[in-house]
């Protein structure tokens, strides 16, 4: 992290310390200059004519003003324009920008004044929500993975002082974002490391340490147990690796009676090659990535224990390396897997289905209310999407529109794609009962369209492609450097709400 952060709710009075700065916004629409200058005098400060005159102009948008005093040091005023370009993100993205450019400022303490929640009602949920929002912003643009550099940076304290009318509120949400923003962290850990370090049983290793620690049940099916249970699927994919693939499943439940019982499957290949339909170097350079729907199941449980959210939840993480060997399996394999269902291996490279299928029959098996998987499954997805947006796909429109809400709210996006019955002859076998490659029209369709063969129909099923946003990009300020951890803000949201 950049900075040992302490995050504080104040009163409306602010009182400075040595090294501070204040953080300030105005409503474009609102601001002028006898509002900027009682500002001013409020804290008995004097801005440069010339930078008053550029910030009230429409043009300008930021003012950043060094005093002559040490308390504050740094004025940072912030324009915002409630214009239909507005997000709810506007304040995450502002924050965790903002952090990483007081690197080596000797910046202490920062004030920040909350903006009144009624200016911006018709954006945000709700209070609590646009609240939230600032300290999200504040936690994730501290994070940073510097596990594997020789000389790390010196991390300093910085308090963060939220000044706000409703002060007990404002404590109150502090309290639980950093319980979910640390999962987020985790999740975003997990997914960063590299895979010569994070094999499938170490993924495993790891997960059981995190977890146990807040009463989660986690078990690892090692090479044997996936033998005994003949989970071929999984035992196909991995057979190649010197590493053993193994299968997490983490067991979350409420001391209360659950409200629901859900089964959460993460796609978790820690490296993928390709296998014998091997990668170009380029398409490889990503893909200790390629677990990070296995890393946010771990996140959202860790979250939901955390929070004692009153939901049953079962991960189910089927863990491989998909390598190159004289035990690879082959274009051409039927793979018999966990259900009894034959899967005909047209490329080994979509190979995250094929492990999803012994996970999601698993799952189905715990005959769970509802079962929502994620994967970094199809560049097909990227290619429809974009960074932007992870794509949906289900037959459950109640479970749709809720998914799509929860993504709405957190602008972690999803977007739903048909799923018709009319994709289902792409993916049919002359010689087996599915094969693991459509055509490549509409991949990522069929791509979910094979997952739902391991599905027991009798229950709701969502299928989140998350390839796109999960993988650092240059949208967001807290996407820009590191793998994202997309996906854990969302369902947790959504599963408060169940």
């Amino acid at each position: 992290m950049h900075f040992n952060l302490n995050i504080k709710a104040a009163s409306d009075k602010i009182k400075f310390g040595e090294h501070s700065c204040l953080v300030k916004f105005f409503i474009e629409s609102k601001l002028n200059e006898k509002l900027l200058a009682s500002f001013q005098q409020s804290l008995n400060v004097s801005l440069n004519k010339i930078q008053e005159k550029n910030f009230l102009d429409k043009k300008g948008d930021e003012l950043i003003y060094y005093t002559e005093k040490s308390e504050p040091s740094v004025i940072y005023l912030k324009k915002v324009k409630l214009d239909e370009d507005f997000t709810v993100d506007f304040f995450r993205n502002y924050f965790a920008g903002f952090i990483p450019s007081i690197i080596r400022k000797n910046i202490k303490t920062v004030n920040v004044i909350l903006p009144n929640y009624n200016d911006f009602k018709s954006a945000f949920e709700n209070e609590e929500y646009f609240l939230q929002t600032f300290i999200e912003g504040i936690m994730l643009g501290n994070y940073s993975f510097d596990n594997y550099k020789s000389e790390k940076e010196i991390t300093d304290k910085l308090n963060i002082v939220f000044h706000y009318t409703n002060k007990n509120l404002l404590n109150r949400i502090i309290v639980n974002t950093q319980k979910i923003i640390e999962s987020v962290y985790f999740t975003r850990d997990l997914v960063n490391e590299p895979a010569i370090t994070l094999t499938p049983m170490e993924l495993g290793k790891r997960a059981k340490l995190e977890l146990n620690r807040y009463g989660v049940n986690v078990k690892v099916f090692d090479k044997k147990e996936l033998e005994r249970k003949k989970m071929n699927a999984i035992l196909a994919v991995g057979n190649a690796s010197s590493k053993p693939p193994c299968m997490i499943v983490a067991h979350y439940k409420p001391r209360i009676k659950p409200k629901k019982k859900i089964a959460l499957v993460g796609k978790g290949v820690t490296y993928d090659s390709g296998g014998l339909s091997i990668k170009p170097t380029a398409g490889m350079l990503e893909m200790k990535a390629d677990m990070a729907g296995g890393a946010v199941v771990l996140g959202i449980i860790r979250t939901a224990a955390i929070l004692k959210l009153p939901v049953e939840i079962i991960g189910v993480v089927p863990a491989v390396e998909n390598m190159l060997g004289g035990n690879s399996f082959k274009p051409g394999d039927i793979i018999k897997a966990y259900s009894g269902k034959t899967i005909e291996v047209k490329d080994t490279d979509a190979e995250g289905r094929v492990i999803l299928a012994d996970a999601l029959h698993y799952a189905s098996q715990q005959k769970p209310d509802e079962i929502i998987d994620f994967a970094t499954l199809t560049g097909a997805c990227a290619v429809a999407l974009g960074l932007f947006a992870a794509g949906l796909f289900t037959s459950y429109d109640k479970l749709a529109d809720d998914l799509l809400n929860s993504g709405t709210k957190t602008f972690e996006r999803i977007w739903r794609l048909p799923f018709w019955k009319e994709f289902n002859p792409l993916i049919k076998s002359d010689i087996a009962d599915v094969s693991n490659l459509g055509p490549r029209w509409g991949g990522a369709i069929t791509a979910g369209k094979f997952l739902e063969h391991f599905v027991d129909k009798k229950i709701p099923w969502a299928h989140l492609d998350i390839a796109g946003p999960s993988i650092k990009h240059d949208y967001t300020n807290y996407t820009k450097n590191y793998d994202t951890g997309f996906g854990v803000r969302l369902i947790v949201d959504y599963l408060m709400k169940t």
